[in-house]
């Protein structure tokens, strides 16, 4: 499958995986190998999470310390230089809450998108003033131009799913609770129902509703949550591990060990076969607009 476009985000965190790995392999801890480098603990921990972009003489000195040979250090240098290529988002950087860029890159950056949404319409499908009701909700007292910007970036990321390159495929399940709630009114409300079965009639994405009668299902205990998967290189290998997002409260969980990753899958095959078909979905869809006096 073609890559599509990556932003910095993607060579952050190979380049702090591998950097990692080569820490570890000089068994030195964070904070042994901070106290080498003269650097906080923080700095590490940042760059090896992909947090942070990266200059090619940090790499090198880093690489250094944790005795690597010379073709991977000259390797990794190279892809310090591609941590620092800009996304389309850095220009929002002012409305951005923290570590939602990292989100936002892998967002760009992948080739599959499967989520769970128990309570709202997950953003990629909002509809402008339902994410302005959102938005204006969790952000109290937020001038109106703050507001209209942060509208703006979230309807910004719904072109990932018409791109005409390398656009995913968004498997999505929507609890049907999230039918039934009039975020901002009926209007409102109605209209993002529309845009839902327009979404979902689109090539790359299958949409489905998890009905009440199912009972008891792996998304109680799960709660919302995407997993990301990404584009194969030629080699048919992923060039980046799948991910989980997991949107908290006070802030957000990325998870991308294995183990993590399985049990995740599982809960979402579990919910997508509970769901209704994407047919039975967009009916279901329909009657809650009827509902609405749609």
């Amino acid at each position: 499958m073609a890559e599509g476009p990556t932003g910095s985000t993607v060579p952050r965190r190979q380049l702090g995986r591998c950097l990692r790995d080569l820490r570890m392999q000089a068994r030195f801890t964070v904070r042994a190998a901070a106290d080498a480098l003269e650097w906080s603990e923080a700095k590490i921990w940042r760059i090896e999470t992909g947090q942070t972009s990266m200059r090619s003489l940090d790499v090198e000195q880093m690489c250094r310390v944790y005795g690597a040979l010379a073709e991977t250090t000259t390797s990794l240098m190279a892809l310090a230089k591609e941590t620092k290529s800009k996304g389309w988002w850095l220009s929002y950087t002012d409305v951005i809450n923290e570590g939602f860029d990292v989100y936002i890159g892998l967002e760009e950056s992948c080739s599959h998108l499967r989520w769970y949404e128990a309570e709202l319409v997950p953003g990629l499908l909002q509809t402008a003033d339902y994410a302005r009701t959102l938005i204006e909700a969790d952000n109290p007292g937020t001038e109106p131009d703050e507001i209209a910007r942060r509208v703006k970036l979230r309807i910004a990321r719904q072109a990932l799913l018409t791109r005409p390159v390398a656009a995913p495929e968004l498997r999505v399940v929507l609890n049907e609770s999230i039918l039934r709630r009039p975020v901002g009114g009926q209007e409102v409300m109605s209209a993002q129902l529309e845009r839902l079965i327009a979404v979902s009639e689109m090539p790359n994405v299958a949409l489905r509703v998890l009905p009440f009668a199912v009972g008891t299902h792996a998304g109680i205990m799960s709660g919302s949550f995407v997993v990301l998967e990404f584009p194969t290189n030629g080699n048919g290998q992923a060039t980046e591990p799948p991910t989980v997002y997991v949107d908290g409260f006070t802030g957000a969980l990325f998870l991308d060990k294995p183990h993590e990753i399985d049990r995740y899958e599982a809960a979402f095959t579990n919910i997508w076969d509970a769901s209704l078909d994407e047919q039975a979905s967009r009916q279901a869809i329909r009657d809650a607009m009827k509902e609405m006096g749609k």
